[in-house]
This record gives structure tokens, sequence and C-alpha cells, in this order.
């Protein structure tokens, strides 16, 4: 018999070796099912991973999917940081779409330079709003905020449905479920002509900035990190847990919310029932993958965004179902875990007693 005893504190150097050990050995458990697949794993390897990337256009669409994956990713590492375990990343995302694609459409016939602005806060401020939920439970009631927060993903879901079934569905659309188009003025001018990504990619990479400005050179972030890692020394300190909890949710909604901007205002241009594939999920991994880290995020979110488009290359080309970007995802997600835990714990054998063996010794 044997037991898990925990490991003297790790090393940075094993820390950050944690995510290639699990990007191997995804990679590896890759091959053995594309091989059960009936695919030349190297062909396959080259579809999936190194093909999206060799074109202009393939490289502008792996920016584009990570940039909502880096502003949610940010968000959710700064929470988990302190020990707020925000899971409704993607429920912010679809309010921060639903308020901004609101003011979009309220300020139809505008063409002033002041919409798109304006337009982004309501999208910040959306889901900030909607991540204040969770807050104000956790707060004021001890409410389990991963709870909360997850729920409020799914009402989030059918409040989008509804309104795009209804209010603000296009009354020239043929009674599809969509919003009218939104106007030039609202929307996110393009990076380089000819691909899609937009500015919300420079608002991210702003993002990742402010967060390592945030948590490496402000009192305020050594204070949420201290109150994740330590909360009786925090709590010792001084240092207040509702405020923490205010400023992760509220700092993880507001990027939430720009991010869904990225998408409405972005390649959608419109509201519609579903505006996300699952990216505040996504960022979970992200946040992970990336050790909590601003720069690691950014990283991270690259290699999710290439399994998104990746995965859709292996549709297309190998006939391989769509299930197959998330299998890689939980692939990733679940190794990682798996490092992690030999990392901080090891097995021990379990030694006998001597009481122990002298009565096993007597029965015998």
């Amino acid at each position: 018999m044997s037991r898990l005893e925990a490991r003297p504190e790790p090393s940075r150097a094993m820390m950050l070796a944690s995510p290639l050990i699990a990007a191997v050995a995804m990679l590896v458990t890759g091959a053995i099912l594309f091989y059960g697949l009936g695919q030349d794993p190297m062909h396959a390897f080259y579809v999936y991973f190194i093909k999206p990337a060799t074109t202009a256009y393939g490289i502008g669409e792996l920016l584009l999917k990570a940039t909502p994956l880096i502003l949610c990713g940010i968000g959710l590492a700064l929470g988990f940081r302190a020990n707020v375990a925000n899971i409704g990343a993607d429920g912010q995302l679809t309010i921060g779409a639903i308020t901004a694609g609101a003011v979009a459409l309220y300020f139809d016939d505008v063409e002033a330079g002041w919409l798109l602005p304006v337009v982004v806060v309501a999208g910040a401020v959306g889901g900030m709003l909607w991540a204040a939920i969770p807050a104000l439970l956790r707060t004021r009631f001890n409410t389990s905020e991963i709870l909360t927060s997850l729920m409020l993903v799914y009402v989030a879901y059918l409040l989008l449905s509804y309104l795009t079934h209804g209010p603000l569905r296009d009354p020239a659309g043929f009674n599809f479920p969509q919003s009218k188009m939104f106007h030039d003025a609202a929307m996110l001018p393009l990076l380089v002509e000819g691909l899609r990504t937009n500015a919300a990619f420079i608002l991210s990479l702003a993002a990742a900035g402010g967060a390592w400005f945030f948590c490496a050179k402000t009192f305020a972030g050594y204070r949420m990190q201290v109150s994740g890692m330590a909360p009786m020394a925090a709590a010792y300190a001084g240092f207040s847990e509702r405020r923490n909890v205010w400023a992760a949710f509220l700092i993880s909604g507001a990027l939430a919310g720009i991010a869904g901007v990225g998408e409405v205002c972005g390649p959608i241009g419109q509201l519609q029932p579903s505006v996300s594939p699952g990216y505040g999920f996504a960022a979970i991994i992200v946040a992970y993958v990336g050790r909590l880290h601003p720069l690691g995020v950014l990283l991270a979110s690259l290699l999710m965004s290439l399994l998104y488009i990746g995965g859709e290359s292996a549709q297309i080309e190998l006939g391989l179902p769509n299930a197959i970007t998330g299998l890689f995802q939980g692939l990733l997600l679940f190794y990682l875990l798996a490092a992690d835990l030999f990392i901080h714990y090891r097995f021990k054998p379990r030694m006998r007693t001597a009481p122990a063996m002298a009565a096993q010794g007597g029965v015998a």
C-alpha cells in the first residue's frame, strides 16, 4: 500500500515544465487516437497543428480566435490568483455582447466616431454587472461562486435566445432569429485588409500588459495574490476578502464583456442565438495552462486557438467529427492536472506498524 505525500515547495522550473509535459502527452495520445481512427498520425498532425498557420489568412484566424481567449483568460487568471473561482466567463461574454449589440442597434442611424467607444464600454459594463451577481452572493450570503456563476451562464444563453427570437429580431430578416447587421460605425476596424483580425486583438494585448503591471507593480495585485496563496496571513494583515472578491469578479466580467464586443462587432456583425462556441469555458484551461500569468495566458490562448482552427481543418480535410476539438482540450487539461499532481505530491509506501504486524501474526 502507498499514500500521497506532499513534496517540498516545487521549483519554478517544474511549474513551467508542467504545461509542456501536458502538451507532449496530449500529442502522444492524439497520435494513438488518429491511428485508431484510420489516419496517418503524421499527416493528421500536419493538417491539425501546422497547416492552419501556413497562410496569412490562417494566421489571421488564429489571432481572431485567440482574442476572446486572451481577454477571458486574463480575467479568470486574476480571479484564480485571488482564490475566486469565476466559472461564468461565457455568460459574462454573452451579456457583454447583448449590451453592446443593444447600444449599436439603438444608434443604428448614427455614423459618429464616438459610437464605437460607447459600444465597447457598454459591453464591459454589461459583463461587470453580470459578474457582480455572484460577487454579491459570495460576499453577502457566502454562496459558492462556482455554482452561481456557472448557472448564470445558461441564464445569459436563454436571455440572448429570447432577444434574438423576439425584441431584437430583424423585422426584415425573413423570420430568422438574428438582429439587424450593425452599422459600420459600431464595427471594430480590421487590422489588416483581407483578414478578419480586428482591433479587439490590440485590446487583448493591452489587457495582458495591464494585467502584468497590475500583478507585478501594484499593491492591489499583491494583495489579491497573498489572499489566494495564504488566506489566513492575508486576514491577519488586514486584507479585505470582500474587496478582493469584488475586484476579481468586476475585472474578469469587464474583460469577458469586451470579448463579447469583439465577437458581435467583429466577425459576426450582429446578434445571433449563439455568439460563443464556449470561449469562456476554454479560457479556464487557458488560465491554468498559462500558470495564471498574463504572458503564459497569452501563449496558452494561441495554443487553444490552434486547437479550434485545427479542429475545423481536420473536419474538412480528414472527415473527423467536431468533437475532436473538445477532446484535445480535455486531454490538455487532464494531463496538466496530472502533471501538477505529481509535481506537488509523491507516492510513499505505507509502513506497517509493529502492533499491526503482531496482530496479523497472532491471527495467523
